[in-house]
């Protein structure tokens, strides 16, 4: 970011901050996922920690890690404060806007034709109307508040500290970043880690598969914000 250039995958200690190993090479996010690993809303907590609070072998995470191959859009992680804004906005805040109601209808239809059968249909149903009244105002406060400030403060027009920024809108969005993980965490509980049964007819299936790629999508979102983005502005 602005001053100081990422670290590359290789020159990161052998027990990094979760955040710190994903923004090295994107590519490890599946790795942790897999694992169970927070390294969004939890980033700034060491993989060792991490994997003894998951119970997990650090060193299997590591080896995995190590297989993988540098993904080839690590490029997001350098990029100034104003660019990565942009960046998150066309990646992720456009997915959300589209796909959030989207699913959020699917997941009733879903739950009106299987739920009898399958009753945690119906909480899956309920959970992903209640993620996208968090994530719709939480995305809009962002873009029409908080983005622009960082913007004002990166570029010296504006009235609020870097001070202000990190007590005020950051701290609150770090918030609503924990809550949405809550809830997707919850979603993946309810739908037994999206686990298809032998009766689930196409809708069921692409339900089950979008909830993942959204959740994937969320967490990386939400890492590029928590410890890439408030990490890079001036002053903190």
């Amino acid at each position: 970011m602005s001053s100081t250039a990422t670290a590359t995958q290789e020159e990161l200690p052998t027990d990094p901050p979760l955040g710190a190993l994903v923004t090295a090479n994107p590519a490890a996010a599946r790795v942790l996922e897999r694992f169970g690993l927070d390294y969004c809303c939890g980033g700034q907590t060491r993989l060792t920690v991490a994997c003894l609070e998951a119970g997990v072998d650090p060193d299997e995470v590591r080896a995995a890690v190590a297989d993988l191959d540098v993904a080839s859009d690590v490029e997001w992680a350098d990029l100034e404060p104003v660019e990565l804004i942009a960046h998150i906005l066309e990646t992720h805040h456009t997915y959300l806007w589209d796909e959030l109601p989207a699913l959020e209808a699917l997941a009733a239809t879903v739950a009106s034709v299987h739920g009898q059968r399958h009753p945690e249909l119906i909480e899956v149903g309920a959970l992903v109307a209640e993620f996208r009244a968090e994530l719709e105002p939480h995305m809009a406060r962002a873009e029409r508040a908080l983005f622009p400030m960082i913007g004002q403060l990166v570029d010296g027009t504006g009235p609020a500290s870097a001070a202000d920024l990190e007590s005020g809108p950051i701290a609150a969005m770090r918030t609503e970043h924990d809550h949405a993980g809550d809830l997707l965490a919850r979603i993946r509980q309810r739908s037994s880690n999206f686990e298809l049964p032998a009766d689930a007819c196409a809708s069921y299936t692409s339900l089950y598969q979008r909830l993942e790629a959204m959740e994937n999508d969320t967490h990386l979102h939400v890492h590029k914000e928590n410890n890439v983005l408030f990490e890079a502005v001036p002053g903190l």
